[in-house]
């Protein structure tokens, strides 16, 4: 399939300029300025009024239905990344060192895309447009929230381009679909001393590396195998010189779960283990958990009705469910907190480009999916519309 049969062509000629143009000129979490400018001079262009500048560079466009209602929300993230880009394009970035190696210029196009067809064929129910800004930082969400993007929303549909399925499927998946993205940092005080005089002193590199081997066993004896679960040391700093026993040391890692009943667990094993370690060996234990995104968890209802709406658009042959748990953050996950939704993935794959993952240098995306994109955020609306009118809920 690809995207003209899905789109009408002038629609999808509109989201590949815009892509393309947001794609060589991306900006970073909280400067999306250019961005948020570009997107209003589409909204403009198509008469849609709008809210610019909610927290910051967030905008927020109502778009009426046939029926008064509770609107259905849609999202699209419009950050990009610290990469510098490798793809060898015709628009790639003209600013070293920042990329959209993620596909938010596509998800930018895409609801721009969707609000020309429901412009040109109201929905059932309104519809609120929301661009959000700084999700690679997992700010953008909760910071909409808390301006009030979901005030007035009964239901919020959104998704994420992944090459790992070719143009035309659409992957929707009930439950946990992107893992809670905690951090912690553990401050280990002992006593420095001599190389050569290991006993005088409490050896904070000792101490650590006890540390990093026992945080091995938590998720191989303590979580239900299951439940997929990640816990990571990225950064152990200690030590001054070859033959100086290092006084502290600093650990920082990741902390990834799909359940939060299990994110809890983690972060609770990690404070005992580090608390039983510090007294075995007489060390200082300073640990600190720093809360970040929430696990986003589908639900059942809302789910079933992106499922529907991916049929519609897609063929059910070519709706699919994820192959393997994803252990990456979203913000999204602050939406679903408020009210139901589903976060689906639009096949994007780019053949002889599998290889290159989402945040490197080289990450591409087939263009087709654009139009399949768009089209399943118009549909959403529409199916998700009809059911609240239907059953009020």
């Amino acid at each position: 399939m690809s995207a003209p049969h899905v789109l009408p062509q002038d629609v999808f000629d509109r989201i590949v300029a815009l892509r393309r143009d947001l794609h060589q000129h991306p900006e970073l979490s909280w400067s999306e300025h250019r961005t948020m400018d570009r997107i209003c001079a589409q909204l403009d262009d198509l008469g849609i009024p709008y809210r610019k500048a909610v927290a910051g560079t967030g905008i927020l466009a109502d778009l009426p239905g046939v029926h008064d209602g509770p609107r259905i929300g849609l999202r699209a993230d419009t950050d990009a990344l610290p990469v510098h880009e490798e793809t060898g394009l015709d628009f790639a970035s003209v600013h070293d060192g920042v990329m959209h190696a993620c596909g938010h210029d596509g998800h930018t196009s895409m609801l721009v895309g969707a609000a020309q067809l429901l412009l040109a064929k109201p929905p059932p129910l309104p519809v609120r447009l929301i661009w959000q800004p700084a999700e690679e930082k997992g700010q953008g969400a909760k910071a909409l929230v808390e301006e009030g993007a979901l005030d007035g929303v009964s239901m919020i549909f959104g998704g994420h381009l992944d090459r790992h399925y070719p143009p035309g499927t659409l992957v929707v998946t009930d439950g946990p679909v992107n893992a809670s993205t905690d951090t912690f940092r553990v401050e280990i005080t002992g006593k420095q001393g001599h190389g050569a005089r290991p006993h005088e002193a409490v050896d904070a590199v000792v101490i650590g590396s006890l540390f990093v081997t026992s945080l091995q066993t938590i998720v191989s004896r303590e979580i239900d195998p299951a439940h997929p679960s990640v816990v990571s040391v990225g950064r152990f700093d200690a030590g001054s010189a070859p033959n100086v026993i290092a006084g502290r040391a600093v650990l920082e890692g990741t902390i990834r779960a799909q359940q939060p009943s299990v994110r809890e667990h983690l972060s609770r094993s990690i404070e005992r283990i580090a608390r039983a370690i510090g007294e075995l060996h007489g060390a200082g234990m300073k640990v600190e958990v720093l809360r970040g995104t929430p696990p986003v968890i589908n639900p059942p209802l809302s789910t079933s009705l992106a499922r529907a709406a991916a049929a519609d658009v897609v063929g059910a042959d070519n709706v699919l469910t994820l192959h393997t748990a994803n252990m990456g953050g979203e913000d999204f996950a602050y939406y679903l907190e408020q009210i139901p939704g589903a976060y689906i993935r639009y096949g994007a794959q780019v053949p002889g480009r599998e290889s290159f993952p989402a945040h490197s240098s080289r990450f591409d995306i087939h263009e087709d999916a654009l139009g399949v994109g768009a089209a399943w955020l118009d549909r959403v609306a529409r199916v998700a519309g009809d059911h609240v009118l239907v059953t009020g809920g």
